[in-house]
């Protein structure tokens, strides 16, 4: 069976009849059964609950769906006897559905080796940039793909970014570059098998800090897993020159003979290089005459013209301008694309200016190391914190940032870690507790609370540090009831002109 595998290399190879079980039946798990089903693989899709509409779906396509507890090998999975699992990022590496196919020999893959393998289904296969890191994946991501776009390139985003890989490699259209952005849970997966080897064009790491260790089990599994996007580099391996792990991953990693090492970076660049002097966002890696010279790209004050001058989202910037740079976009595109780009909701979004206090929606910030870089932002913050934690400590953040605060409000499950690091580094500071059960009064209550805090001058941030599924769908949720909590505290939606600006982030 395991030659058999081997040689599924293509979407033109034999996959007729193979006997595949599609663990989950989200996004990603319904793309690889309707890809499968194309295929004429017999697919049976296990998951614990499905979607009312997927499983509608499952029948149309001809794929078999089986709901079940998931603690042990269901009965009708044992007996279909898959030769093959291919697993949604959502089943953890230890699932005991997983260790049931490990220990029976069935390969186990994950959606982005389907896709590596199937990727020539429409003309000549399109090259993959890869980006990973702890945060800012998804900005670079959009932003490359801007990029490679106004360079007249035919470039999509996908990945975890929403649309899945496999969903890509099929569009009838083609393309000549995806942009995958790839989670840890998804890098997880690759490269441990013959025949689906990722071997990006150029690939990214932004930037690594502790999380979701409760599915990794560790912070040098989670490491580990990122550090997997630069194998098989063939072009260009873009790292974060102030993140000592990426700046190992680099030197650690095997990639094709020629490949070069690019630093992006807020300091001076040095030669190979992105970053900035005196303002200037600079390139010193793709010209000739990169020892003596520097491409300017775009400015500081541009930029804060733009709503993108945050020192985060500068940084994204420049990871992905050596993307694009890697690809041959030139630098007048680049700062063409920057001009017209703006960010995606719920990431450091002015919500609204009331009394000279700014009210900012960045609850996409679902981690310690995402806070971090949203606060940085900004002199003087009431911050709105709180959620899941994943298993993080919260301790190093505290401390840095309390000297920034007017006084914190919590949320969420997990806030007692966040009150007992306060505790111990800001005893002082002003500490609100929202205790509210009930999804519909979390945010009124927080938003009440932090603007009896705030005062002329200060940010109320939410950047909860903390994932949103405690109380909330998702992030986008939890920043949506923001918003409409901060817009009913002052009485309704601000005026235009008033939430126009963009605090400059700096």
């Amino acid at each position: 069976m395991t030659d058999r595998l081997d040689a599924l290399t293509s979407w033109h190879s034999d996959w007729r009849g193979l006997r595949v079980a599609v663990y989950g039946l989200g996004v990603t798990g319904f793309s690889v059964a309707d890809t499968l089903a194309e295929l004429g693989a017999d697919v049976l899709v296990v998951t614990a609950k499905a979607d009312p509409e997927r499983a509608m779906l499952l029948e149309v396509i001809g794929a078999e769906l089986l709901e079940s507890e998931l603690d042990s090998p269901p009965a009708r999975l044992v007996e279909f006897d898959p030769e093959l699992v291919v697993v949604s990022p959502g089943f953890r590496h230890d699932h005991p559905l997983l260790d049931w196919a490990g220990e029976r020999g069935v390969q186990i893959w994950g959606d982005i080796e389907l896709a590596w393998r199937l990727r020539d289904k429409v003309g000549e296969p399109a090259d993959w940039i890869a980006v990973t890191g702890t945060n800012g994946k998804t900005t670079t991501v959009q932003l490359t793909a801007a990029m490679l776009v106004g360079g007249g390139y035919r470039a999509a985003p996908c990945g975890n970014i929403g649309i899945p890989v496999l969903d890509a490699i099929r569009d009838p259209q083609g393309f000549d570059v995806l942009v995958v952005e790839l989670s840890s849970y998804q890098l997880h997966w690759v490269n441990r098998n013959a025949g689906g080897q990722l071997s990006p064009y150029s690939a990214a790491c932004l930037n690594i800090a502790d999380d979701h260790l409760d599915w990794h089990g560790s912070a040098d599994a989670y490491r580990a897993a990122k550090a997997k996007v630069y194998d098989n580099a063939q072009v260009a391996c873009v790292y974060n020159r102030a993140d000592p792990a990426t700046v190992a991953m680099v030197e650690e990693a095997e990639v094709i003979e020629g490949a070069r090492a690019i630093g992006f970076g807020l300091d001076i660049p040095g030669p190979s290089d992105f970053g900035i002097v005196d303002g200037i966002l600079c390139d010193r890696a793709f010209l000739e005459d990169r020892f003596t010279s520097a491409i300017e790209l775009t400015t500081i004050d541009e930029l804060r013209d733009a709503g993108l001058a945050a020192p985060h989202i500068v940084a994204n910037i420049l990871a992905a301008s050596a993307l694009a740079r890697s690809y041959g976009v030139e630098p007048g595109v680049i700062r063409d694309v920057l001009t017209a780009f703006r960010l995606d909701q719920h990431r450091i979004e002015l919500v609204r200016i009331e009394g000279g206090v700014n009210w900012v929606d960045d609850s996409k910030a679902t981690n310690p190391h995402a806070a971090d870089a949203s606060l940085r932002a900004y002199e003087s913050v009431v911050w709105i914190a709180g959620g899941l934690l994943k298993g993080v400590d919260v301790d190093e953040l505290v401390e840095r940032h309390a000297p920034r605060l007017r006084a914190v409000v919590l949320i969420g499950v997990d806030r007692g870690a966040l009150r007992s690091a306060f505790e111990r580094h800001a005893p002082d500071l002003p500490c609100y507790e929202v205790a509210a059960d009930e999804t519909d009064q979390v945010m009124p209550t927080a938003v009440r609370l932090a603007g009896e805090a705030a005062q002329a001058g200060d940010t109320v941030l939410l950047a909860p540090a903390a994932a949103s599924m405690d109380q909330f769908a998702d992030y986008a949720e939890r920043g949506r009831r923001f918003q409409s909590a901060v817009n009913d505290y002052f009485g309704g939606e601000a005026d235009d002109d008033e939430s126009a600006s963009h605090p400059d982030g700096e």
